[in-house]
């Protein structure tokens, strides 16, 4: 099954998979339901060396985010960025994925940036709420790494790969097995809930997939010939993502902002987009997080698909799903 016919499929998926079954990636991992607000810069909108260019109907900027990668992108270079216009910004930090959105709808935020295209269009659909995305963020994507093997070239007969086991993930998994040809899915299935079940095919390497939960896949690379491991755990546990030796081709999971629809043509939110997608925020990013996902209009990736993939990712149905 190739990957662009589970690329469409993906796209028809994505508006009937519950929330529940979505694990957002490169976010935060705790569940605490806890939000921290940052202190607004004293005098930063009076800034003399600001150029007084922020929006005159939206002077104040509350940015939501997860603890961790974006909150860092905020206060290490978003935040300056804005201030030089003369916006004053706070960054409020939660360690949840349900009230960041629910906090944006009731007006406490003005934009979020934790969550990917799916995962916002079922819980605003689920809990009636007026949100739209923006613009995408650099994400950590999901990614195939050594273990016992250090290279896709050293995959044999009977070798054995770690995946995350929840059902989420799991099916990310076996996509990306079915995209290296290391298995072959049924056709028509759901690539969201894919499971063992569906695999129509393992006899060219007959793999035993060793399901773990995702925080043990990092330490258990030792345990298995090659790991498929969450770009946010292999960061936590210090592997480099730019040791992948395979990612996720799709732009479906790179990560977006949200905010409400009926501030979609502000010129606060144009700024805040341009300051994402500046020449200095690229730089850092580039700088601060090699080895992640892009965003899609960069025109930029990390880590290339092998020459046996097919990788006509950005013409498919699932990157237009996810991307403007």
């Amino acid at each position: 099954m190739k990957l662009t016919d589970i690329s469409r499929q993906l796209a028809t998926a994505f508006a009937a998979v519950g929330v529940s079954s979505l694990v957002l990636v490169g976010c935060n991992n705790s569940s605490a339901p806890e939000a921290t607000a940052e202190p607004v810069t004293e005098g930063a909108a009076a800034d003399k060396t600001a150029t007084k260019d922020s929006d005159p109907e939206h002077s104040k900027i509350v940015i939501g985010t997860t603890e961790g990668d974006f909150a860092d992108m905020v206060r290490n270079q978003v935040k300056s960025s804005l201030e030089a216009q003369g916006y004053e910004v706070e960054l409020v930090t939660f360690t949840d994925y349900v009230r960041p959105n629910i906090a944006l709808a009731d007006g406490d935020l003005d934009i979020n940036i934790f969550q990917h295209k799916p995962y916002l269009d079922t819980f605003k659909k689920e809990n009636k709420l007026d949100l739209v995305e923006a613009f995408q963020v650099p994400t950590a994507p999901l990614g195939v790494y050594s273990g016992k093997k250090t290279k896709l070239e050293e995959a044999f007969k009977g070798m054995s790969v770690s995946a995350p086991n929840d059902p989420s993930n799991f099916a990310r998994a076996l996509v990306m097995m079915n995209d290296l040809g290391w298995i072959k899915l049924k056709a028509n299935i759901d690539p969201l809930t894919a499971s063992k079940s569906d695999i129509a095919d393992n006899s060219k390497y007959d793999i035993k997939i060793v399901e773990l939960e995702a925080a043990q896949l990092p330490r258990a690379r030792d345990e298995v010939d090659f790991a498929i491991i969450n770009g946010n755990y292999a960061t936590d546990s210090g592997i480099k993502l730019t040791e992948a030796l395979f990612q996720e081709p799709s732009f479906a999971y790179v990560n977006w902002s949200a905010i409400k629809t009926a501030d979609k043509d502000k010129k606060w939110v144009k700024d805040v987009t341009n300051a994402y997608n500046s020449d200095a925020f690229k730089k850092y990013a580039h700088d601060s997080f090699p080895g992640y996902k892009y965003p899609k209009i960069w025109g930029t990736d990390t880590v290339a698909a092998p020459a046996t993939t097919t990788t006509t990712t950005d013409s498919a149905p699932v990157a237009e799903a996810a991307a403007q």
